[in-house]
């Protein structure tokens, strides 16, 4: 009976590490997935115990590239709600509250999405998470709206990006892409 087991048990693995070498990994995403923080760099800084105060948020993105495109007005369409990136929606999270618009935003995890156009952006925080793109975005889900001015860049940002910044109110998340940059501040 412990031969008879054995073998099953063998082959069992065997066909298990043949499924396995089969398996196919996915090709390099065009739109890079990249995460800022504030405090900028924390757990780099957490785990060479530098970290002087606790994380306060992170924004999680894919990092579209304009790639000779015209962004804004064509690829991403103005009037239209955008995920404020590529692939899945931008999702921004809170580790403690926060305020938005003098809005109280609960510590937690929501979708950022925006409203873009030429000389202003509606940025929305957003209740709904884990979706792809704003195709199943649902207003009745805000927690809040900020209409944010549009400054114009002298140079051209080839990759999406964004970034905390400290203010003296609090945090300024800083976006930028093509020759615009938003931002978009925080209260603690």
């Amino acid at each position: 009976m412990n031969k008879l087991f054995c073998i099953c048990f063998w082959v069992s693995v065997s066909l298990g590490g043949f499924a396995q070498a089969n398996t196919r990994v996915p090709e390099v995403d065009k739109s890079a997935m990249d995460i800022s923080y504030y405090p900028g760099n924390y757990p780099i800084l957490k785990i060479q115990n530098k970290a002087t105060e606790p994380m306060v948020m992170r924004v999680i993105y894919s990092r579209p590239l304009k790639q000779g495109r015209k962004i804004f007005g064509e690829l991403v369409e103005y009037g239209k709600v955008w995920r404020l990136g590529a692939n899945e929606a931008t999702e921004i999270e809170f580790f403690k509250d926060v305020r938005i618009n003098g809005k109280k935003i609960p510590k937690g995890r929501y979708t950022l999405l925006a409203i873009v156009n030429e000389t202003s952006w509606t940025l929305i925080v957003n209740k709904e998470t884990d979706t792809w793109g704003a195709f199943k975005y649902d207003a009745k889900k805000d927690i809040v709206r900020m209409d944010l001015p549009v400054e114009n860049l002298n140079e051209s940002i080839d990759a999406m990006s964004m970034v905390f910044e400290k203010a003296p109110a609090g945090i300024n998340l800083v976006m930028s892409w093509e020759q615009v940059r938003v931002t978009l501040p925080i209260s603690l």
